[in-house]
């Protein structure tokens, strides 16, 4: 009898240790930090493809947790207090907004891209050197740009500004948007800004009949922002799709900031040898702090 109830103690005490872990594994996650696997070479030669990254989800704002943890289950996320403002050259974790014509992404992903540009900055880029209020951005040491590539000159039509006559090297100038930033808006550029402003609303809110722009059918000649937004780039500044393409990240869509490689291997390597797992292991990034 003894025997028994000795048993089932230490039955308890185990389960109550599960579950004190697992509470705390939740929050951890839930509040704290957060595991991603880097899956594409846009941010080539700071992170690699095959590299597993800790992100500080503490670095600017204490948030409720995005998704149900441990799941892909998203519940939205509503942010308690701030604690600071993401830095040009931060590198930042976010929800990808959707293309440039996408009130909701088509499936909810995570972007890593390393911030060029704050709230109320005036951005351009001349001949892919990045310019901030008039100074040059000193871009860090792994950023990765060809610079004998000729000059890209043409008008795509799925970067953020088409209306413009920019192209990926040559961009700007432009202001990122902020709470309160009044725009004017006409015929010619609501066709990019209007998803943007049907976004903060949450729905589609902009029509245009004839030449009268209408917001929730009301006629406006400019939309004052309800949002702060970032303006973000791809290392690998020649194959990358971001804020030149998409256009900008709103301040709550971010995650955190990219801390520590704490794990890489070449598994997406073709010529990685599933009986040598060890070779594919990248050691000297493993433990690495992400800059």
């Amino acid at each position: 009898m003894y025997r028994v109830h000795k048993e089932r103690s230490l039955l308890g005490k185990f389960i109550r240790i599960f579950l004190f872990a697992a509470i705390i594994a939740l929050i951890v996650k839930g509040f704290m930090v957060d595991a991603f696997k880097i899956p594409t070479g846009s941010m080539e030669n700071t992170l690699l493809i095959g590299d597993f990254i800790i992100v500080n989800k503490l670095a600017y704002s204490v948030t409720t947790p995005r998704n149900i943890p441990f799941t892909d289950v998203n519940i939205g996320s509503h942010t308690l207090f701030g604690i600071s403002k993401p830095e040009i050259n931060d590198i930042i974790v976010f929800e990808f907004p959707g293309k440039k014509n996408e009130l909701h992404p088509l499936e909810r992903v995570n972007y890593i891209k390393r911030v060029a540009a704050g709230p109320g900055d005036s951005l351009v880029i001349k001949d892919k050197d990045v310019f901030v209020n008039g100074l040059r951005v000193n871009e860090p040491a792994h950023v990765k740009i060809d610079r004998s590539a000729p000059r890209n000159r043409y008008n795509d039509q799925e970067m953020f500004y088409s209306y413009e006559d920019w192209d990926p090297d040559y961009y700007g100038p432009l202001k990122v948007p902020y709470k309160g930033y009044v725009l004017p808006l006409d015929r010619k550029n609501i066709e990019t800004w209007g998803m943007v402003i049907n976004r903060e609303y949450g729905r589609n809110v902009v029509d245009i009949e004839g030449t009268v722009i209408t917001i929730e059918g009301r006629p406006v000649k400019e939309y004052t922002f309800r949002k702060d937004y970032y303006f973000v780039l791809g290392d690998n500044r020649d194959d990358s799709m971001d804020s030149r393409y998409w256009g900008f990240v709103p301040e709550d869509y971010i995650i955190g900031k990219a801390l520590m490689i704490y794990w890489s291997w070449i598994s997406a390597s073709s010529d990685f040898d599933l009986m040598n797992i060890f070779g594919g292991i990248r050691f000297e990034r493993i433990f690495t702090i992400i800059e």
